[in-house]
């Protein structure tokens, strides 16, 4: 049996394994299974592949992106581009890190495209944004990162956020886990009502299908996307790795 599996921190509502779960039977593939691994910290992995050699591959989400870099053995061009790593093939014990966040969240992108975008907001500066960062670099496309914790000179300090920037932006994209289920009630601190029917809201979050984040931006007139096609996007070419 092959296994797989997802690697976080809370993975009870996860959609991967649903997911896989529906694709092997869909099929057929009866030689592979794919479990929910959750880690109370990062360095718990070496644990969980000593217990577990027959893992052949795993999916990494959140918190730990970023953190399980050190483990890996490794690095394929696509972490190097973002560092962060979503993506492990395990072939004869060594641990390969891909990350699959930036083409599954390119391609989503381009497919709701409505206009010639010039300019974005990226809300956080975790994995996941760095990923969304690198398609746009691809695109060739300006953006600026807003964040808690600025980690370049050119990132924006949430708290110099002003509605200049928003209505300055076509796309604003939230990378942030702020009203991901069960927390649905949260979202990002920003000028809503400065947003406007010329702009696209993307949500990095699936779950729910409308955070409060769309909710409040297509209240505004604009348009908005969740993260579901992206999701999907990445866990297709993450299994596209498995198997190569």
């Amino acid at each position: 049996m092959r296994k797989y599996g997802l690697i976080g921190k809370t993975l009870k509502h996860s959609f991967s394994k649903k997911y896989f779960d529906n694709k092997f039977k869909e099929e057929n593939i009866i030689d592979c299974s794919y479990e929910l691994y959750e880690l109370a910290r990062i360095e718990d992995i070496k644990q969980l592949l000593s217990d577990n050699p027959d893992i052949e591959g795993l999916n990494i989400t959140l918190p730990y992106k970023e953190s399980v870099i050190p483990f890996l053995d490794e690095l394929d061009e696509s972490v190097k581009d973002t560092d962060a790593c979503n993506c492990i093939k395990i072939t004869n014990g060594k641990l390969i890190g891909y990350n699959t966040d930036k083409e599954g969240f390119l391609e989503a992108f381009l497919s709701v495209m409505i206009m010639d975008y010039h300019n974005m907001l990226i809300l956080g500066n975790g994995g996941a944004s760095k990923a969304v960062a690198a398609a746009l670099d691809e695109l060739s496309l300006e953006y600026t990162i807003v964040a808690r914790n600025p980690k370049h000179k050119d990132d924006l300090n949430w708290k110099n956020l002003t509605t200049e920037h928003i209505t300055d932006a076509n796309v604003i994209i939230n990378t942030t886990p702020l009203g991901m289920f069960p927390n649905t009630e949260q979202f990002p601190d920003i000028p809503y009502e400065a947003i406007s029917r010329v702009q696209l809201a993307f949500d990095l979050i699936y779950n729910p299908e409308k955070t409060e984040f769309l909710k409040r931006a297509e209240a505004q007139g604009a348009e908005i996307e969740n993260g579901m096609y992206m999701l999907e996007l990445q866990a297709d070419k993450a299994w596209e790795i498995f198997n190569d």
